[in-house]
């Protein structure tokens, strides 16, 4: 058993008492009396200034680094101070930060700018789209061969799969569907030569289709947009003669600078302005992603006659999508989000294949006097049809309505549609108006 002596343990606290340093902290010391001078010192004391994190320290740096490297000439190496003098001072790059916690390097360079009031950079002409994905294969074919392939669709896709499988192909094909062109087949990976010819050799050899209207089957592509300028308006001097599409058709696939290209969809000529006599003429070819064919035709020249006409490049400009859904103009029928379908012929809620079958206007009604008998298929309708959206007589596909003509005005169809929703809005209160005085 330890003795310790009281005299041993209080040696030894003076001997550690010694040895360590006699530093008080603020917070141990006694509190003093407050006079008006120590208040006032206190009050003096700025607080103290918030630390940058690292990240806004690098992006500063950076920031710096950047112009240094714009401004110093070869040879000499300029200081971060002297950069900052003739760019831009470090309290305002302090002060952009400060406003915006979570802006960037790049963003604080364009605030920059438009302080300084440096120039804007000019606008990049995207002229090619990106295009549907390259899992499908598009085969067109006419409206009676899509009807008849897509009636034993299950089957042709169990066929199609065992003779990909027989030659080793990866590809297989998940599901068919028909659109107006032709019908598309949905594949699991990307098809190559080979997957696409075997595709083609079965489906020319389908014993219910006609082999003479089906084409070639394809990969989805891209659209690229051109414009051509220099061509007048009237060609021949003639103001009743103007310019007609399928003559610049003609000459596209005629002139050697449009070998390798192939039009997407007819020519569009348009005058410049009202009191112009000059035309443009807008064209859409299909291509790659990448846009290679764009570059080839940019800035070429080619003769129209006796006029020399120059390719230009264009905005895509697709124009506004027509829903195949329920026939509107404003989304894509893959976006649609009402129930079901609305028909061609009459707007009702079928398909435009069953109208005389499910339509009001053609079914047959045993209740009516005299009875109505259903208008079969194949024969004309008794009737007249009504557009919905512009109240015209006629089907929605026709390309002669007001909305077919302004495909390509985005601004002319928001306004339509917005009279559309208000003359709905008040024929609603007029009605509800007329219930509640009755």
């Amino acid at each position: 058993m330890l003795h310790t002596d009281n005299k041993s343990n209080t040696l030894r606290r003076k001997i550690a008492a010694k040895f360590t340093p006699k530093i008080q902290s603020a917070l141990q010391r006694p509190p003093k009396k407050s006079t008006k001078s120590t208040l006032a010192s206190i009050k003096r004391i700025p607080l103290p200034i918030p630390a940058k994190s690292q990240k806004e320290v690098n992006i500063i740096s950076k920031y710096f680094k950047n112009k240094q490297l714009e401004v110093q000439t070869p040879g000499k190496t300029k200081s971060y101070t002297q950069v900052s003098k003739k760019t831009t001072s470090t309290s305002d790059i302090i002060k952009i930060k400060e406003i915006f916690l979570s802006i960037g390097a790049k963003k604080i360079d364009q605030i920059n700018d438009i302080v300084k009031g440096a120039p804007k950079a000019k606008l990049h002409i995207n002229m090619t789209t990106k295009g549907l994905s390259r899992k499908q294969i598009i085969i067109p074919m006419g409206n009676e061969n899509i009807t008849k392939f897509m009636k034993n669709s299950a089957i042709h896709i169990t066929n199609l799969n065992r003779n990909l499988k027989n030659v080793k192909s990866e590809v297989l094909v998940d599901f068919i569907h028909s659109d107006l062109v032709g019908i598309t087949v949905v594949t699991n990976k990307v098809s190559l030569s080979s997957d696409l010819l075997i595709i083609k050799n079965y489906v020319k050899n389908s014993e219910s289709i006609d082999s003479s209207q089906v084409d070639s089957p394809r990969l989805p592509q891209s659209k690229s947009y051109l414009k051509i300028i220099g061509i007048p308006f009237f060609p021949h001097g003639n103001l009743q003669d103007r310019l007609p599409a399928n003559d610049v058709e003609l000459i596209i696939k005629q002139n050697q600078i449009f070998n390798n290209v192939t039009l997407a969809s007819k020519p569009r000529v348009i005058k410049v302005s009202s009191k112009s006599d000059m035309a443009i003429v807008w064209i859409n070819i299909w291509n790659t992603q990448s846009g290679v064919k764009v570059k080839d035709l940019i800035n070429r020249c080619f003769n129209v006659g006796r006029f020399i006409a120059t390719i230009r490049g264009a905005n895509t400009n697709p124009g506004i999508p027509q829903c195949k859904n329920c026939w509107r103009w404003d989304h894509l029928t893959f976006s649609c989000r009402i129930q079901g379908s609305k028909c061609v012929k009459c707007n009702g809620p079928h398909k435009s294949e069953n109208h005389c079958e499910f339509g009001w206007c053609c079914k047959a009604n045993v209740k009516t006097n005299p009875s109505h008998l259903e208008t079969k298929k194949g024969k004309l309708y008794p009737h007249s049809f009504k557009y919905s959206n512009c109240r015209g007589e006629h089907q929605v596909d026709l390309t002669s309505c007001l909305f077919w003509k302004n495909w390509f005005n985005r601004d002319w169809h928001r306004r339509k549609y917005s009279e559309i929703h208000e003359n709905r809005v008040k024929s609603i209160h007029s009605v509800m108006n007329g219930n509640s005085q009755t």
